[in-house]
């Protein structure tokens, strides 16, 4: 099995050459790459899979937040994009490296961490991670999706309409829950 590490321990070249294979080149006209603009990756919870020292997958997540019809702003965290290589899949490197992401989020103390969202297959996020379309529906994006296709895991997910966009401004770096207790 691979070993999952700090994405920023990873060759950024060799990243945007997978994602490029995985996702194709046109890939930053996506909805997705959309409600990402203008901000950074959050550290702790983008990781890469490695074997012996070549890159075999990785996963990125990002700070964004709901802009409600309401007025209130609901931060969250969008968990992709998640890659692996052709010749890896079908192995499991991509469930562990979303459960890592999943699990790091839901201890840590990062704002959104327990909202978090995806576009993705719901048959595939549903069955091994629980991500559902139940709560999103009345979601607005930067683009084109599918409807059954925008998925959303944890005890904070808002349940009523509004914009997603990036959470420009937002601190990508906070200290784990468990690294402020000191454990």
């Amino acid at each position: 099995m691979a070993d999952l590490i700090p994405i920023a321990e990873a060759d950024q070249q060799a990243i945007e050459a997978l994602l490029d294979t995985v996702f194709g080149t046109d890939r930053h006209q996506r909805t997705a790459y959309r409600l990402r603009d203008g901000v950074a990756a959050i550290p702790d919870l983008s990781f890469a899979a490695v074997e012996d020292g070549r890159l075999v997958g990785s996963i990125q997540c990002w700070p964004v937040a709901l802009a409600a019809d309401s007025g209130d702003r609901v931060p969250m965290i969008l968990v992709g994009p998640i890659a692996v290589s052709p010749l890896r899949q079908d192995v499991g490197i991509g469930r562990a490296l979303t459960r890592r992401a999943i699990a790091v989020a839901q201890r840590s103390d990062i704002p959104g961490g327990d909202s978090l969202m995806l576009i993705g297959d719901p048959d595939y996020y549903g069955r091994f991670f629980g991500f559902g379309a139940e709560r999103t529906g009345q979601w607005r994006l930067p683009g084109p999706f599918e409807p059954h296709r925008l998925l959303a895991l944890g005890s904070g997910i808002p349940m009523q309409p509004g914009h997603v966009g990036p959470r420009i401004g937002a601190t990508a770096q906070r200290r784990l829950a468990g690294d402020a207790r000191g454990s």
